[in-house]
């Protein structure tokens, strides 16, 4: 139990970490308040005068209140943590511009918030702020965390087109766009693999060479044809995405006419992707 909070705080820790600074060095120095309760600060230090920390402390202690009656004691407890640690870690990153090209800094701003909210949601935490109620989204309507976020980040960019100006405003719909691709893509796997399904009549030699090149395991289905009536043997297999074209080239070598259809699979679990087929 030790062990798992320590790897539980080190992960909300440096999440926070990328919080910080995605805001202080990316984003607020261009006046773009991406969503969130750091944009929502970074609006509200421009229009009213008050320190983003202090904006953040005020908002987060309310969010956990709503976190721990909606999404329970751990998520609460996360919460707390990273609440608690988010207006600390912006105190004490730097407030510098790093990039002084506008697009360069949403761009890599929007990168990195996307990644350190997505480390958070992996934990079951949240920095607090705007990022709980996409875990009661979550929750209680079954949306992602991704659209969650989409959904109460667009409120605070509309304040932006009031306190800034017009460009900012696209600057943060476009940065909230990349933020939740990012975190789409975290959501659904890093590892991008391919799904192959292959008609031929000279199918047995063709998996010969799948198993012999490529040492990929091979499932052999019936398929039948709503014309001819006939069953035919059709081969179908996961590759990685940098095996795809020497599947390909084995497959001409033998049936240039063969039927291939392809997918792209964003998730793969079971014997010899997610454990060892030797374990089971």
């Amino acid at each position: 139990m030790v062990k798992y909070w320590i790897k539980k705080l080190f992960w909300i820790a440096f999440a926070i970490g990328l919080l910080a600074v995605a805001v202080n060095m990316f984003m607020a120095p261009h006046n773009i308040a991406a969503g969130g309760l750091t944009g929502l600060a970074i609006i509200l230090e421009s229009w009213v005068d008050v320190d983003r920390a202090i904006i953040v402390y005020i908002g987060n202690a309310i969010v956990i209140v709503c976190t721990f009656i909606f999404l329970g004691k751990e998520v609460g407890i996360n919460t707390v943590i990273g609440a608690g640690l988010l207006p600390v870690a912006i105190n004490f990153v730097p407030r510098i511009d790093l990039v002084e090209d506008r697009m360069l800094a949403m761009i890599v701003g929007s990168i990195i918030f996307g990644v350190a909210v997505s480390i958070m949601y992996q934990n079951k935490a949240s920095s607090g702020g705007t990022a709980v109620p996409p875990l009661i989204m979550k929750k209680y309507l079954g949306l992602k965390p991704s659209i969650g976020m989409c959904i109460t980040d667009g409120i605070v960019v509309l304040l932006s087109l009031i306190v800034f100006d017009a460009d900012s405003f696209f600057f943060a719909v476009l940065s909230i766009f990349i933020t939740m691709m990012v975190m789409r893509y975290i959501e659904n796997g890093w590892t991008k693999r391919k799904e192959v399904k292959i008609i031929s009549p000279e199918y047995e030699a063709i998996l010969a060479d799948i198993t012999k090149e490529l040492g990929k395991s091979v499932t052999m289905l019936q398929a039948k044809g709503s014309y001819s009536g006939k069953n035919t043997p059709m081969l179908m297999l996961l590759i990685d995405a940098s095996d795809y074209r020497m599947l390909v080239e084995i497959v001409d070598r033998h049936d240039k006419a063969a039927f291939l259809v392809t997918t792209v699979v964003t998730d793969v679990r079971g014997r010899g992707f997610t454990y060892d087929s030797g374990s089971v």
